[in-house]
């Protein structure tokens, strides 16, 4: 097995199509943590660790998964970029800080990029196509999760707004004109494309998924002749 990692780490650094698109990926992830973690008020150092979580949490669950060493432990390229990126959002803070659009771009670009890095990681090591779908979509939100619970909020995925879906619809579009023969490159163009635009779609129009709720019962407990807040029944 760690022949065979050797041998992908070879190909990935042959190919600086998917190189540069796993180091285009980690800096907008690293981004858009860094970016949050300044809104909470962190110092240097939380926002880093932030920042790491996000451009690199997801990466590392997939490997996990897939049994195989964490991409970052290859070499320091990984890390010196998230602090890259923690520099570039204290040099243009406010650009990265209060453009909602900034950091929609930065966030976008991350999670689709990780999705094609993702699907492409678990395709070269022959798992069926729903396996690599799933691996692509782990890659691409999961370390969206661990960021937004660090900083003690609600993980975007599990809201409302269309998040993962974009990154699957995107994944499902590669896996069909993978399947037709079409070159790999191509394959994640579209697939990034039909991310960006599902997600630019879904916030200027609204579009969401419908939100499970449940309707509030009032139940009450007839023995002992008591309601529901525990009460004997008519006192109040």
């Amino acid at each position: 097995m760690t022949d065979w990692y050797e041998a992908l780490g070879e190909v990935l650094r042959q190919d600086p199509f998917f190189t540069l698109l796993e180091w285009i990926g980690t800096f907008a992830g690293a981004i858009s943590g860094v970016r949050l973690a300044s809104v909470k008020r962190f110092d240097w150092f939380g926002a880093y660790v932030i920042g790491c979580v996000t451009a690199l949490g997801g990466g590392t669950l997939r490997d996990i998964m897939l049994g195989l060493h964490p991409f970052w432990m290859s070499g320091p390229s990984y890390i010196i970029t998230t602090l890259v990126a923690v520099v570039a959002v204290y040099m243009f803070g406010r650009r990265f800080i209060d453009g909602q659009v900034t950091w929609f771009i930065f966030d976008t670009i991350s999670i689709s990029f990780f999705m094609v890095i993702g699907l492409e990681k678990t395709l070269m090591n022959s798992h069926q196509w729903w396996v690599a779908l799933s691996m692509g979509v782990i890659t691409a939100v999961f370390g969206g999760v661990l960021r937004d619970i660090c900083i003690n909020q609600v993980p975007l995925i599990f809201r409302k707004e269309i998040y993962a879906l974009a990154c699957a619809s995107g994944g499902v579009f590669y896996l069909l004109l993978d399947l037709a023969k079409v070159d790999r490159r191509i394959c994640s163009t579209v697939c990034m494309v039909i991310i960006f635009v599902v997600r630019a779609l879904a916030i200027k129009y609204h579009l969401g998924v419908p939100v499970l709720s449940g309707r509030k019962h009032l139940f009450r407990h007839h023995g002992g002749g008591r309601d529901s807040h525990g009460h004997p029944h008519g006192r109040h």
